[in-house]
């Protein structure tokens, strides 16, 4: 199993005024693809968003799932909370991403949401944002789930498959 972290970026959920659904979902949906992921929650604070990132790459997480926080609102700044954390953007990633969810709802290419890797190496980490809702949360995971361990292994220095 990847050793792994779910994060949840909610004002009101952190607050106790709402039920996580998105962070949940993300981690049983992450599971069928050998993810084995705890869950937490944060404000929708660019600080805490960073500590809760690095905090899981130093406790071995080698993915990253954040929800929430991804659109164009005041408070929405995971992108920004992110961003300095990434030392290779995959924006061929996060582009599929947000094609998946036009699928089905035109906002979804509001969303900003980034993918990239703390480091390429061993110790890096995959980080992928994805949107607060659950629709956002099954198309992200739909996109994401069949390449992490390809991912993970090559930050690990693993070879590229043969065609």
């Amino acid at each position: 199993m990847i050793p792994a972290r779910v994060i949840t970026v909610s004002d009101r959920c952190s607050a106790g005024l709402a039920e996580d659904l998105s962070g949940p979902l993300a981690a049983r949906l992450l599971a069928d693809h050998g993810v084995d992921a705890s869950v937490v929650i944060v404000p929708d604070d660019v600080d805490a968003i960073r500590a809760a990132i690095t905090a899981a790459v130093e406790d071995g997480a080698r993915f990253v799932f954040t929800t929430g926080g991804t659109g164009i609102s005041p408070r929405d700044v995971t992108p920004e909370a992110t961003e300095p954390l990434l030392v290779t953007r995959i924006d061929g990633l996060a582009d599929a991403i947000r094609l998946r969810g036009e699928e089905k709802i035109a906002s979804a290419a509001l969303s900003r949401g980034l993918v990239g890797v703390t480091a390429r190496s061993p110790e890096g980490a995959l980080v992928v944002n994805a949107p607060g809702s659950r629709g956002g949360v099954s198309d992200t995971v739909a996109v994401i789930g069949p390449l992490v361990a390809h991912i993970v292994d090559q930050l690990a220095g693993g070879d590229h498959p043969r065609a």
